[in-house]
């Protein structure tokens, strides 16, 4: 008797440990890479069916790019990888007693378990903010930037009142983290370059970006030298940047800071996030954001068959420093809870997840951005350089990246924004921005308008 052969076909026969991953953004993604083509059965679950580049979203949102350059369907990212099936659908909770992720109307059950959730805008206990300032995560927040952006100046060329058009032309970005900073520098190179010329009642080079910051500094998780110097650069693009200034109200007409007032019809929130409300149905401890507290190997304690990595994750490293909810970072732990799920099924011990930190970029506009790498601080022109290096090159996808450099290189020469449509009507508009509605029409004359028809 061939004893090979048989050991082959029960090895055959044996059901491959199955691997649910929840989120296909920086750190799903990576575990994805890793997990593909293994004698494993992976599952990903997303709400979108896109793998989304969130550094460049801020760039839809001015119209520097189009959502397909920054997306890619994820699909056709683990196309070659037939172990690996998407599903596209909202995960409403966990069960990691039955180890099931439960859909709407239906359940996903699972040996092994990436959360890879992400992290959704915090309003720090005023959720009714929203409606008057949305937050920048998601393709839809975008493109709903943009448009308020964009017809904030058409509604200002039409608005006969002064004071309300002043309104209009004034923008407010709350927080100045690198989301805030690169917001508030972009809409006013946009105001000051691309649109200088195309409104004749308006002038858009008057248009005010206030940049309002609670803490005593730009970029706070920077050096205090290149917060500075963040600083500097954003003034000398014209942006007003006010310190210690917490945003005490919002609603349809502007912004409270304390007694003071600013008027503003356009207000953008990046103050703040807070992880997924996944987190708690893993019954795991979390810290004040929300996030999972997980053991040195990314596993929730009780069930070390459950990784938790990305924003959603609570880590520390190097004298109890957390895990910053950056890119990199996320990439690493999807990749090292990845790696860990392989070791289990070998039946090696996991191993602790050891974060690299590589540094930080933020750009402020055009040639201006700031750099910390690991001790070394360079700010100004290189390190706007590096910083579009470094975007290019994780940017999913060789189209991806042939399209926005192109892009990039034309806007650099030209100052011109290619993505700059509004999809709604002038009705649309005047119904959804507050103090934009157009004046009643005339009552008819009866007499005959222009070529002949009755007005």
């Amino acid at each position: 008797m061939d004893t090979s052969s048989t050991d082959r076909d029960r090895s055959s026969s044996r059901p491959r440990p199955r691997v649910v991953i929840i989120g296909a953004g920086f750190a799903g993604l990576a575990a994805i890479k890793v997990l593909g083509r293994r004698d494993v059965d992976v599952t990903v679950i997303d709400r979108t069916n896109h793998h989304l580049f969130q550094p460049l979203l801020y760039q839809v949102a001015t119209a520097a790019l189009n959502p397909a350059d920054i997306a890619s369907p994820i699909r056709r990212i683990v196309r070659r990888s037939r172990n690996v099936r998407v599903l596209m659908g909202e995960v409403r909770a966990i069960d990691v007693g039955r180890r099931v992720v439960w859909l709407e109307g239906a359940e996903v059950p699972y040996d092994y378990l990436i959360v890879a959730a992400g992290a959704t805008h915090s309003y720090f206990g005023h959720d009714e903010w929203e409606r008057f300032a949305p937050g920048l995560k998601r393709i839809e927040d975008a493109l709903e930037i943009r448009r308020r952006v964009l017809s904030a100046f058409e509604i200002a060329e039409r608005e006969p009142d002064e004071a309300r058009r002043r309104a209009f032309l004034t923008f407010v970005i709350i927080g100045a983290g690198p989301t805030g900073v690169e917001l508030a520098g972009t809409l006013a190179e946009v105001s000051r370059k691309t649109l200088a010329r195309d409104f004749r009642q308006i002038d858009p080079t008057q248009a005010r970006v206030i940049l309002l910051e609670g803490g005593p500094r730009v970029l706070p998780a920077f050096p205090e030298d290149l917060s500075d110097a963040a600083k500097r650069q954003l003034e000398a693009l014209g942006v007003e940047v006010r310190l210690k200034s917490l945003a005490t109200a919002i609603d349809e007409t502007g912004v409270s800071v304390g007694d003071d007032r600013i008027e503003a019809s356009t207000v953008i929130w990046a103050a703040g996030v807070a992880a997924s409300p996944l987190a708690e149905s893993l019954g795991a401890p979390r810290d004040r954001a929300g996030r999972v507290k997980v053991e040195p190997d990314l596993t929730i304690p009780g069930h070390p068959e459950v990784f938790v990595v990305g924003d959603l994750m609570a880590v520390t490293f190097q004298q109890d420093q957390p895990v910053p909810g950056v890119a990199p970072a996320a990439m690493q732990a999807g990749r090292s809870a990845a790696r860990n799920i392989l070791r289990a099924i070998r039946g090696r011990p996991l191993e602790p997840f050891q974060y690299v930190d590589k540094g930080m970029l933020a750009t402020i506009g055009r040639a201006s951005a700031v750099a910390d790498l690991r001790g070394l601080r360079i700010s100004g022109l290189p390190a706007w350089l590096l910083w579009l290096f470094v975007h290019i090159f994780f940017l999913v996808g060789f189209r991806n990246r042939l399209l926005v450099m192109i892009q990039w290189a034309y806007s650099y020469f030209t100052y011109d924004r290619g993505a700059r449509l509004i999809t709604s009507t002038w009705c649309e508009l005047t119904r959804t921005r507050p103090g934009s509605e157009a004046p009643p029409d005339p009552e008819p004359s009866g007499e005959p308008g222009p070529g002949g028809a009755r007005s």
